[in-house]
């Protein structure tokens, strides 16, 4: 089996679970509401679900990353290109500036909620909600991912479904800043809902690279011994 074979089937594996995680994850999250006194009440009324949810989406995160540094390590078909390679090197970085967000939101900003401060969870809030922008170009490198693969002669996951990956993608690159920068509540919602959908294509992706690379090395070993 050669280094871009055990690369992308390794890869795969931990992305389809990255991806599990992070599907959990926004389904517990949910939308962001603009008005930061309101937010603090929503947490307030959930502080132990919100605690669990961010300490699970900085797992979901930290998975992200490992399956992008072996990609960008393992020579595969997946980094052939310019903007591909670009986009795979975009993921960790989107990724740890995200995994920052979430390890603040599940302490500090927890007990800031808990204490009942305001001022505490104000600041921390924007510095949480700066760091959390890594997430928009994480999902337009999901985009770009995607984008490649629906032209791939090798794709693993069906064109249409790589398309769909695609227009969510870039739907939640959008939904996030009309979300949290020009407090939208529509966007927050777009953001949640096309990142849900993101992640369900990063899964059938993951598992149809660790599947596609089974069949492939078993192949040549069979070639192999005849």
């Amino acid at each position: 089996m050669s280094n871009a074979d055990t690369g992308m089937r390794v890869a795969g594996a931990w992305l389809a679970i990255a991806s599990v995680l992070l599907g959990l994850v926004l389904i517990g999250h949910g939308p962001i509401h603009p008005d930061l006194a309101h937010q603090m009440q929503v947490i307030a009324n959930g502080v132990t679900l919100w605690v669990v949810v961010h300490w699970a989406a900085a797992a979901a995160l930290s998975l992200f990353v490992v399956a992008s540094l072996i990609v960008l390590t393992a020579g595969s078909r997946l980094t052939e290109r310019w903007w591909t390679l670009s986009a795979w090197a975009v993921v960790p970085v989107g990724a740890l500036w995200t995994m920052t967000t979430a390890v603040v939101e599940a302490t500090t900003v927890a007990d800031a909620v808990a204490a009942n401060d305001m001022a505490r969870f104000t600041t921390w809030w924007a510095f949480a909600e700066g760091k959390a922008n890594g997430f928009m170009f994480l999902c337009l490198a999901v985009a770009v991912i995607a984008g490649n693969e629906a032209l791939s002669r090798q794709q693993v996951t069906p064109t249409w479904t790589s398309l769909v990956g695609v227009v969510a993608g870039l739907a939640a690159f959008v939904g996030w800043p009309l979300g949290m920068w020009f407090g939208i509540g529509l966007g927050s919602l777009v953001w949640v809902a096309s990142s849900f959908v993101m992640a369900l294509w990063t899964l059938w992706f993951g598992l149809g690279l660790a599947r596609a690379e089974i069949g492939v090395s078993t192949a040549r070993s069979a070639r192999s011994s005849t």
